[in-house]
């Protein structure tokens, strides 16, 4: 490997070529074979995206993601979440105000506005969920087109092609359309999807812009995908389940991410390997 001549580049580009080379030497020792990826124009911003609404997720949980992200990702990056509250935001977090027409889950659309003052490449991550190895191929991962994962219903039906919208990424202006087309009939989409990622699916094929998905194994469902049991303890109200066993399991090594749909948040999860990575 040719060795990379610092005066020949920016900062941010050393930085960004170095990352990739260190990522190229670590699968090479680790002699597991991994899905093709492409270097990010090192033009390119790196951002991360998340949305805080409503009550349902604590300040806790973008700080939480924060930390996460900057212990997992070499490339340098920018941290945004669109939120109705900033309070208690880490400060290195920027905040964006959410329109006051959106809720729920329903604010998601709105990470595809060319409002947004926001450039480059953005990968939307969910509140609920826990980084578990290095995420920069996330970003190097077929940089040009739109990438989005698997719905986890994928665990009982092997062929689903549906998406999960925990896990989206995609370039500033890319996915406009959609939001666009979104919000000129916001009330009737609600009206006529169950939620955010059915929209998503839907209206991405219809516009012939299909998402291309991420590797399975890149991010998983730790209920469904990684642990033993999903049985629940007794008793407890939809909202503040957790499981009836804590199991001492960890994410296999080709795993980036775990995400915790529905039951429980991450905050209720006893499982050690959740409780020491969470954080």
């Amino acid at each position: 490997m040719t060795k990379l001549d610092k005066t020949q580049h920016t900062k941010q580009e050393y930085r960004r070529l170095k990352a990739l080379e260190k990522a190229k030497k670590r699968e090479a020792k680790s002699g597991v074979q991994k899905p093709i990826v492409t270097p990010v124009t090192v033009s390119d911003d790196i951002n991360i995206l998340c949305v805080k609404h409503g009550t349902k997720y604590s300040a806790d949980y973008v700080n939480k993601l924060y930390n996460m992200i900057s212990r997992h990702c070499t490339l340098p990056f920018k941290f945004f979440c669109l939120t109705d509250n900033p309070n208690d935001i880490n400060p290195n977090v920027h905040t964006i105000e959410l329109p006051r027409f959106l809720s729920g889950w329903w604010c998601k659309p709105y990470i595809f506005s060319d409002q947004l003052p926001i450039n480059g490449t953005i990968l939307y991550l969910d509140l609920d969920l826990v980084v578990a190895q290095n995420i920069d191929n996330m970003f190097l991962y077929c940089p040009n087109d739109w990438c989005v994962i698997r719905d986890f219903t994928r665990h009982i039906r092997p062929d689903w092609k549906k998406y999960n919208s925990s896990v989206i990424r995609f370039r500033s202006g890319q996915l406009v359309k959609l939001w666009r087309d979104y919000s000129k009939d916001y009330k009737g989409i609600q009206a006529r999807f169950f939620g955010d990622q059915d929209w998503l699916y839907d209206a991405s094929n219809k516009a012939n812009m299909p998402g291309t998905l991420f590797p399975d194994n890149w991010v998983r469902s730790w209920k469904w995908e990684i642990r033993r049991s999903k049985e629940f303890e007794a008793g407890r109200v939809k909202g503040e389940r957790i499981f009836k066993d804590i199991e001492h399991i960890e994410p296999p090594k080709d795993c980036l991410i775990t995400v915790f749909h529905g039951d429980p948040n991450p905050h209720n999860c006893k499982d050690p390997w959740v409780v020491n990575n969470w954080l």
